[in-house]
């Protein structure tokens, strides 16, 4: 029992050290290389903002295009129903036509699924940007914290 508790406080007074031991740059030298990195970061956040922008603009055309293709796909598939009804009692011609729409109605569901397809494509393209515009986020924070501690400590 003394042995876990003594494990479990060693564990807590690591874990307390671990943010100041992970601190890459940590002395007036470390600024320029600090510096660098915060440029390069800074530089990445406005590329994957501006790309993030121009995918949350084009998911609205996206979306528009897959509607109007569900749309058209369900008349084709209803005008394809009715021909092929009608040719039942039909003739030769009838038939064809009934083939013809039936070809018409899968082309147009295949377009449907293709138009789902890529909306859903971007959504997950703006969730991707999203997710690695946040970890940019956070890493600039960090970097300002340490160019922060970095101050503190030469005004000592």
């Amino acid at each position: 029992m003394k042995g876990n508790v003594l494990f479990l406080f060693a564990g807590v007074c690591l874990t307390a050290c671990l943010p100041a031991a992970c601190q890459k740059y940590k002395t007036a030298a470390d600024t320029v290389k600090l510096n660098q990195e915060w440029v390069a970061v800074s530089n990445d956040i406005a590329g994957l903002t501006a790309e993030l922008s121009i995918a949350q603009n084009n998911l609205p055309e996206y979306k528009t295009k897959a509607d109007k293709a569900s749309s058209d796909a369900q008349s084709s598939a209803q005008k394809s129903s009715d021909q092929a009804y009608k040719a039942i009692n039909g003739d030769l011609g009838d038939a064809k036509s009934a083939k013809k729409d039936a070809k018409r109605a899968l082309n147009d569901a295949e377009d449907a699924s293709s138009a789902k397809n890529n909306t859903e494509r971007q959504e997950k393209k703006i969730d991707k940007l999203t997710g690695e515009l946040g970890k940019k986020q956070k890493r600039l924070q960090e970097l300002e914290e340490m160019r922060t501690a970095i101050r503190l400590k030469q005004r000592r």
